[in-house]
This record gives structure tokens, sequence and C-alpha cells, in this order.
């Protein structure tokens, strides 16, 4: 006998003035199945997901759950019905403890009317963190756990509601890949007690690793769904973008300078960075690989000032520079796009316009007493057509945006200042396969023009999809150089984690000698 889905969306439509967010889509989830709902930013994931939650109403089609045609006018309509939702970013109060967060509004009463059975609660509390595995104390402010265990928490909450299906959007964005485990690890074991999860990611590794079934959106459509033993990557990605994965990493023909922008000799910074030395050229791309906690990130806030190093030079233009504050190297032409790009590379609640503009304000000023806000908007405006920043005016707030033209706010604010280097950290992380595209053209083109960029990832494809030389560090140092025209992953990876037998072999020859 076949199984009866838990939730089917039939024939969901949904519009908004001028835009038509959802067309006849339709999304089956059965019980104890982890699917991955994934497409580009604005395909419909999001609006679909509203409408499961009760915080939009839908045009027309119908939800069924557990086989009964069932109205969701709002998120406690979902909650009571078994449905609850993780979103990215997390909704808990910093300053309350776990139990507290947990039970929120829900608390059990007291023996006493208006009373709070306060033992109870934590005793519950506890139990429901037990079952995740979770060991912490339910009576600590959720500011003093990770963003792992907030997320841990975010679920027991919604267990404690006797959720039979959670909505996980990007919840690995912002872990580590051992934090990662241990979520996979959680959903694994709510999987086999029969809880449904749907999970929004851009990471493909991640939903092939997890997932049962993936559902892909494409412009407010429903393109497929499929079990994931059925596809691989490249079928992911054609299906949400149109085209393949050799056509998101295809690379122009170009001619490298040999003139050198960026050189570094022998820079050290306590345990991070110990003697690191290489040299960019004028219109190269230089990718940096490595584990996290290799030292890459740390390199990039070095050089771009926001740590001292300790000994070592760094040379613009075969001069040497003197970079102990960000504010020195902006002046010698060094840009800097951050891993994090809301905490710091971003003035979230300010407009597009005015992050656009921010480093090069002093300039646009010139003595005036006034902001010349008619050059900040001709500046902003130029730049939002070059990069084909997705807004709806200048003056729309930049948290507004999705990832991928919020990434590209920070990239136009470098640009402006016409940079000789522009260090990228993670520079398409949480954004969508069609947005990297853009990423990457943008990249190539800046390259093309003489830019000399630093590129750090973590995502092996990418890197040897982009760079035009490879670097891998490892434990503070540069350990091996690759051309990626020939490397593979499992040689990079070998090197990053020192079982390169290439280099073993090394090592030991210059241990004998």
């Amino acid at each position: 006998m076949e199984q009866r889905p838990l939730l089917h969306m039939k024939s969901i439509h949904k519009s908004f003035p001028g835009v038509q967010a959802l067309r006849d889509v339709d999304l089956i989830v059965y019980p104890g199945e982890i699917q991955a709902l994934v497409g580009e930013n604005g395909a419909g994931k999001s609006t679909l997901m509203k409408v499961l939650n009760g915080v939009y109403t839908p045009d027309s089609g119908q939800i069924f759950w557990q086989g009964e045609p069932v109205t969701i006018h709002s998120p406690h309509v979902a909650q009571a019905h078994g449905i609850s939702m993780i979103h990215q970013e997390l909704a808990l109060i910093p300053y309350l403890d776990a139990a507290k967060n947990i039970y929120l509004g829900r608390e059990p009463a007291g023996a006493l009317p208006g009373m709070i059975n306060w033992s109870k609660m934590y005793q519950d509390a506890e139990q429901q963190l037990a079952q995740l595995g979770l060991n912490i104390s339910v009576r600590t402010p959720v500011r003093f756990f990770s963003i792992a265990q907030q997320q841990m928490i975010e679920v027991a909450k919604a267990l404690s509601m006797n959720a039979r299906l959670i909505v996980m959007d990007e919840p690995t964005s912002s872990l580590t890949d051992r934090e990662v485990e241990t979520l996979f690890e959680q959903m694994r074991a709510l999987k086999a007690r029969g809880v449904a999860i749907i999970f929004i990611s851009h990471r493909l590794d991640e939903i092939f690793e997890i997932c049962d079934r993936v559902t892909v959106l494409r412009d407010g459509e429903l393109v497929g769904s499929h079990p994931i033993s059925e596809l691989e990557a490249n079928d992911v990605i054609r299906m949400m973008v149109g085209r393949d994965v050799e056509q998101i990493y295809e690379r122009p023909e170009k001619t490298i300078s040999s003139e050198v922008v960026l050189e570094v000799r022998g820079l050290s910074r306590g345990a991070h960075i110990r003697d690191v030395s290489f040299a960019l050229r004028k219109g190269e791309i230089l990718g940096i690989a490595g584990l996290v906690g290799a030292g890459r990130t740390e390199l990039a806030e070095t050089i771009f000032g926001a740590h001292p190093a300790s000994s070592g030079e760094i040379l613009i233009d075969g001069q040497p520079v003197v970079i102990r504050r960000p504010s020195q190297a902006i002046r010698n032409g060094i840009g800097f796009v951050p891993e994090d790009r809301k905490r710091e590379g971003l003035f979230l609640r300010m407009s597009v316009s005015a992050n656009i503009v921010m480093v090069v304000l002093r300039r646009l000023l010139r003595g005036l007493p006034f902001i010349p806000w008619g050059k900040v908007g001709e500046v902003s405006r130029d730049f939002i057509d070059r990069l084909d920043i997705r807004t709806p005016s200048p003056e729309q707030r930049v948290r507004n945006l999705s990832g991928g033209n919020q990434q590209k706010v920070v990239i136009a604010k470098w640009l402006t200042l016409q940079p000789k280097v522009l260090i990228l950290d993670e520079p398409t992380r949480g954004i969508d396969v069609g947005a990297k595209a853009e990423i990457y053209q943008l990249m190539h083109q800046l390259a093309a023009n003489g830019v000399g960029i630093l590129m750090i990832s973590s995502d092996l494809l990418e890197v040897l999809g982009v760079s035009d030389r490879i670097l891998v560090m490892r434990d503070g140092r540069i350990v091996g150089e690759f051309d990626p025209a020939t490397a593979t992953q499992d040689a990079i990876i070998a090197r990053a984690t020192g079982n390169d037998p290439a280099e073993m072999v090394s090592v030991r020859a210059g241990a004998t000698s």
C-alpha cells in the first residue's frame, strides 16, 4: 500500500502587484522524509513556505494535511497542525534562557490561576534537548550558545509543539563543518521518528548528503521533484538555472600581466599566519583553498590591516607599504569583501545608495558641509547599472535585497574605490547558482580590467572553476600551489589535510638530508 502524503500543496497560485510569485505549484512531502526545496533567489521558495505557514493566503489552490483539506491563515494555525518553520534569522530572544525560549507563550500552568510551573517547564525543556542529544544548561541565556546550539533550541521548540513537519531555511549558512555534521545527525534522528523536514539550501553537496528528494522551483513554477538517487549535481543546476555546471564556471580567454600588483613577504601574525609569501599579478584571480582554521581569513584580514602583522612585508606595485589599519589598506588601493556580508560588509538598515558610496563619501564631500545627494545618486545608479543590482530603487534598504544582490552591493562599494587589489572572502556563500554565475562573470570582468583578485573559498568547484592559480593553506602556512587546469579536488584536499603523498615524501627526504 502506497504511503499517504503528510503534506500536499496542490496547484498553488500567488501573485503580488506586478509579480506572479507562484504559478500552479505542487509540493508533496511524506512522513519521515527530508526533502530539499531549491531554486534561485526569486524562484518562489520563500513565498511557497509563507503560504504553508499561513503568512500569505494563496490566490487559488489547496493544502491537504494528512489527506484532509485545511485552511492555514496564520502561523498559529500552522503550528496547531504540526507545521513549524526555523528561519535563517533565528527567532530567539537572546536574553531569555533556553527553556523560556522553548516554551515562550506556552508556559505550563501552576497550581494557582496565573501562576507558571517553572520546575515542570525546565524539566520538560531538558527532556526536549536530551532527545536531540544537546547537553546544555536550559537556564543559560541563549546568547551564550553557538549558532548550532541555538538552532537545536529552535528544533526543540518546534518539537515541543508536536511538529510533524519542520521547514529549515538555510540552517547551515553560519555553521562550521563539524556543526553541520551534528545538525545532520539530529535531522536523521528526527527522520527516524517520522518527522518530515523541508530543507532549503544553496549547498548542493549538503543536499546530496542529507536529502531523500529534491523539488526545484524556477520563476515561480515547479520544474520537477525527483528522488535524490536519480540525480547528479549538474541535473539539479540545469533544472534551477537552465544551464550546465560547465557554463556556470565558463571563463573567458585572457592574458595575465607579468606585473605584480601585490606581494607578501614572510608575513606572520602569532599562530594564525606563519611566514607567508606570495605574489598576485595584475589581472589574476588567485584562489586560496584550505580547511576551516587554516588561516585563510586571518591572512586576508592581516593584508587589509584589520589585525596588524607581527612581522613581514607587504608591497603594492613593487613598493613597500605600511598597513596596520584598514584605512591604510584603502589608501593603497586594497578592497576587502568579508565572509559575513551582513555583519561586516553592509549597513543593513541603510539604503543601497548609502552603502555603495560609503568608502568614497569623504571624497564626494570635498570639504562641503552637507552631503551632495545628487552626486551620491549619480554614483550609486552607475554601479547599480554596471553590476545589474536588482533593486526597486537606490533608496531601497539593503536588508530587503536577495543574498546575491547584497553581495553585489558590497562589491560595488569597493569598486567605487577603483581598487588595485580586491580580496574576496567566500564571495558566493549563501547565494544561489544563478547569482554565483553573475558574481563569477563580474570577477572575470574586473580581472580583465587589471584588478588583482585574491579569492578565498571553501567551495573546491569554485576554486578550480574560477581561479587562474591556486594556493593551499594549512596551519597558517602556504603548503602548496596548483594550476587549476591540471589540479583535482582530491589533490587539493590531500594537501590541505597533510595527506598528500608527494608532500610526505618531500618532508621525509628533507628530514634525512
